[in-house]
């Protein structure tokens, strides 16, 4: 066992090293960062054994502790999981560097050319749960923008996490890049978070990503400005001008392809006209995909699959083969259970009703609003970013999945010829 003293010693050791090496990352050519990346992706599938190695002791242990089947899910490095991870550093390889980028170049009275350039953050301390993939996503991202990161994974993923970070340090050492650009904390001990939040002068960024008890103890106990992924209660309202065959694939794919992700369907909300036809249908469609559905008293007497919602259910983040049914009599009313139980993560809704359609994208605040499509796209990956450090639910300075562009800051730059001022 580690004494308290030694983990303190460890992690401002590492927030300091990282200090060290953002330094020279800022001004890395765009080739050299998509070499070292290249590299990463070779390594994974070079190194592809002994890391599933490692991921299948994290594996053991989680069924030991009785981690859920979704939970053991998120946990998985398979053949497929890897294929993605390599998939997405490539993805990032080919996406364009936002760093140096310079915009808004401008000439004031005085003759002064004014303009933005975009800058890394500087350091980042990614703090999260379960998904191994996300320490690869989350360096290969810091990386391309010239951030340092420090890595802390939960403890049921140590040796996974360990194995990963032994091959991403290998690869920036091989192409002469400090690998202190890349750590992983390799404790469990959860002082180690709250000594990594308190190097304020170290560590620019907090970006926490998991559970709402690990949310709220990192909000809480940060010196740094923290930038939440918050938990995601995703709801999907299915308008009375929807098209009910579209809605059925919608919903089962939201709720069932991947039922232990933050962008998974945690409620349906259901408008009175149509709920009579198309509540038994889709009430069938979750039961014969083995979803638990607790409804409202209304969903209730059309459907004896569902079973009646406690308080505490509405507003849940099942992160399993669960949802809440809600019929509602209008949008106003799918507005307002949204505003009180959602979490600003993914609203979607069915309907062939443009005006309708406007109304949800224009009022709903969720850091992706959708129409006709399912909550699992909001993804990076999915919209175009490559790969995401994690889903922003708070607005500064960042909303939905952050990629490339959202982990860069923009500094003033200006041209003068000896201007003074008057």
């Amino acid at each position: 066992m580690i004494h308290s003293t030694e983990i303190q010693d460890l992690v401002i050791s590492m927030a300091q090293k990282a200090r060290i090496a953002s330094r020279n990352l800022g001004i890395l050519s765009s080739e050299t960062k998509n070499a070292v990346l290249l590299r990463i992706a070779t390594s994974i599938m070079e190194q592809k054994e002994y890391i599933q190695q490692e991921n299948q002791k994290d594996l053991r242990s989680g069924r030991k502790k009785g981690l859920s089947g979704a939970m053991l899910d998120r946990l998985a490095l398979s053949d497929t999981v890897i294929d993605s991870l390599v998939a997405g550093l490539r993805a990032v390889i080919e996406l364009p560097d936002p760093v140096g980028e310079i915009s808004h170049m401008n000439r004031r009275p005085n003759g002064l050319l004014v303009g933005r350039m975009r800058v890394p953050l500087g350091v980042i301390a990614m703090i999260y749960e379960s998904r191994p993939n996300v320490t690869v996503d989350a360096a290969a991202l810091c990386l391309k923008t010239g951030n340092a990161v420090i890595l802390r994974g939960g403890s049921e993923a140590i040796h996974s996490n360990r194995a990963l970070a032994q091959v991403l340090r290998d690869a920036l050492e091989g192409q002469g890049i400090n690998p202190d650009a890349i750590q992983v904390v390799p404790v469990t001990d959860r002082d180690a978070v709250t000594i990594l939040v308190a190097q304020e002068d170290s560590i620019d960024l907090v970006i926490p990503r998991g559970g709402e008890g690990l949310i709220r103890f990192v909000s809480e106990n940060s010196k740094i400005p923290v930038l939440k992924h918050y938990k995601g209660v995703c709801h999907i309202f299915v308008d009375r001008d929807g098209d009910l065959n579209k809605a059925i694939p919608i919903i089962l794919n939201a709720k069932t392809q991947r039922p232990g992700v933050c962008n998974a369907l945690e409620g349906i909300l259901i408008h009175k006209d149509i709920a009579k036809e198309f509540l038994p249908v889709i009430a069938q469609k979750l039961h014969l995909a083995g979803v638990q559905m607790l409804g409202c008293q209304e969903s209730i007497c059309l459907s004896a699959e569902i079973q009646p919602a406690a308080e505490s259910d509405w507003g849940r983040e099942f992160l399993e083969l669960a949802l809440c049914v809600k019929i509602v009599s209008d949008f106003d009313e799918a507005k307002a259970y949204i505003e009180r139980y959602g979490s600003r993560h993914t609203e979607s809704i069915i309907t062939e009703n443009y005006t309708t359609s406007q109304r949800f994208i224009n009022e709903i605040d969720a850091s992706a609003v959708m129409i006709n499509a399912s909550t699992r796209f909001n993804d990076g990956g999915e919209l175009g970013l490559g790969a995401e450090i994690g889903i922003s639910t708070t607005k500064l300075h960042a909303y939905g999945p952050m990629g490339l562009e959202e982990l860069t800051t923009r500094k003033f730059i200006v041209y003068g010829q000896g201007q003074v001022r008057r």
